[in-house]
């Protein structure tokens, strides 16, 4: 234990010596643009494995990279994936938290869940979460923080292990999800190259994946309570802007009018999906409307519940109050937007530079010459896809090109796409918690400074690297069980290829 802690203190030192992350990501950009130049310049190109097409390293120096950069800043900084879904949950958010309801909310349930079991309540809800897409970022992660603030503990170990949960277990789940259905139908097409006729159900990777919710639970857990929050130390500082734990009793007819406004607003969401032709179901009768109208859906339904609470409580007495609680809320968020409008543009140049999926393809490309068959090649494609995952955030874009090697590769010597997807799943999810290329990186590292000033990159990469390390290993040791025990991966679906 000596020396993990030993290690993660020198990768903490390290990487907070680097710059404000407003600052790194200036540096990355000009990084980016230098690499761009030189691999321009010397002609670095490979070939789509899709379309056949070359894909040239582009010049961001170049006069329409310049130009394209500097019509479509403010496009860019819109276009960010994350800041519309912040700013929207968060002006719901913002009233739930000032008028009271997340402290006494919080108090409750504190009081209900055992000491023990709050870092695997948080990892599992983590995990969780994906159903409801990226929105665990936006409301989980901060929660975390609070939860173990409000219950004596230190609120980093809460935060991280929130963020392990929504993050690294980012594949794994009880039900099927949104990214269930979107692999499948990359994988299908993959494995049409070999076989025209094959079919790749969504629930092609369904029993390892729930498999794979307790294994990470437990050690989300224990890394938390035995590794993290022993290494953090007692928490002594009192953090501005943040709740208090409400008082025994406190806030108790509150909680009973947000309980209430809650219910009916529940039930309205119901009336929206559930009936034939309802507004929130798509023509095909499925739920994708559904899924996409989540962030405003959070956002009406923290606000209400807020509202509701803050005029049992009194305290919001008039519209002033609510407006005053929202904007503030929106105060707390400067930063973000600050680091949201770097990041977009960082990420924004990656991708134009093609440097993204280059590496994408040199690296599949590379297992592929190795020349490795059966377990030693599927444990190789989990260590490539969490590589690469490190420089290419999108599962679906990594998996468009790296299915179209591997997928037909594997099906060659035996092995079905389901179990291709299956390791690609593994490795994709692992790696989300320690790259600055996440999206939603910057927004974690604003959480954590609300309660460590100093918190840095060093300091989010060195809490997170345990769990990116045993998340992997405990897949691949799942995935190594599951090939040499022969067990189906979903329902009717096996590891090898059915025989022809």
């Amino acid at each position: 234990m000596g020396m993990i802690e030993r290690s993660l203190g020198a990768v903490e030192r390290v990487g907070n010596r680097l710059p404000d992350p407003v600052t790194l990501f200036l540096i990355l950009i000009a990084i980016v643009i230098a690499l761009s130049v030189v691999t321009a310049w010397t002609g670095v190109a490979v070939i789509h494995p899709i379309s056949g097409d070359q894909v040239a390293a582009i010049n961001l120096l170049g006069a329409d990279q310049v130009r394209r950069l500097l019509t479509e800043m403010s496009q860019t900084f819109a276009d960010f994936p994350p800041l519309g879904m912040v700013l929207v949950v968060m002006l719901g958010v913002g009233v739930a938290e000032k008028s009271g309801l997340v402290a006494a909310a919080l108090t409750a349930f504190i009081r209900r869940v055992p000491r023990p079991a709050l870092s695997g309540a948080l990892v599992f809800a983590g995990v969780m979460s994906s159903l409801a897409a990226d929105a665990g970022y936006v409301v989980l992660i901060p929660l975390g923080a609070v939860v173990f603030y409000a219950a004596g503990r230190h609120p980093i170990a809460g935060l991280a292990a929130a963020f392990a949960g929504v993050s690294g277990g980012f594949s794994a789940n009880l039900v099927l999800t949104s990214l269930d259905p979107l692999l499948a139908g990359i994988s299908q097409s993959a494995a049409q190259i070999v076989d025209p006729a094959y079919q790749v159900p969504i629930t092609a990777n369904y029993y390892m994946m729930i498999t794979l919710v307790p294994v990470f639970v437990t050690i989300g857990a224990l890394i938390t309570d035995r590794l993290i929050e022993p290494r953090l130390g007692p928490y002594k500082e009192t953090p501005d802007g943040i709740a208090e734990t409400a008082k025994d009793g406190e806030g108790r007819r509150g909680l009973k009018a947000a309980g209430w406004t809650g219910l009916v607003f529940l039930i309205a969401v119901a009336l929206l999906v559930v009936p034939e032709g309802a507004p929130l179901r798509g023509e095909d009768g499925g739920f994708d409307p559904l899924y996409r109208s989540l962030v405003a859906i959070m956002a009406i339904g923290f606000f209400l519940v807020g509202m509701a609470y803050g005029i049992a409580e009194k305290a919001i007495k008039s519209d002033k109050d609510a407006v005053q609680m929202t904007a503030s809320s929106m105060s707390d968020m400067g930063l973000y937007i600050v680091l949201a409008f770097v990041a977009a543009h960082f990420i924004a140049l990656f991708n134009w530079s093609n440097l993204g999926v280059i590496t994408a393809i040199l690296g599949a490309e590379g297992l592929k010459a190795i020349g490795f068959t059966g377990i030693p090649l599927a444990v190789s494609f989990v260590f490539v896809a969490a590589f690469i995952n490190l420089f290419v955030g999108s599962a679906s874009a990594k998996w468009a090109i790296m299915s179209t090697i591997f997928v037909p590769l594997m099906m060659l010597l035996g092995y079905s796409p389901e179990l291709t997807q299956a390791a690609y799943r593994i490795g994709d999810s692992v790696t989300n918690i320690l790259t600055p290329l996440m999206p939603y990186f910057p927004l974690v590292i604003v959480f954590g400074r609300r309660y460590v000033k100093d918190f840095g990159i060093g300091t989010l990469i060195a809490t997170m690297l345990p769990y990116s390390v045993s998340f992997g290993l405990a897949g691949i040791a799942l995935l190594i069980t599951w090939m040499l025990l022969g067990l189906p991966l979903g329902p009717g679906v096996e590891i090898l290829m059915p025989a022809t």
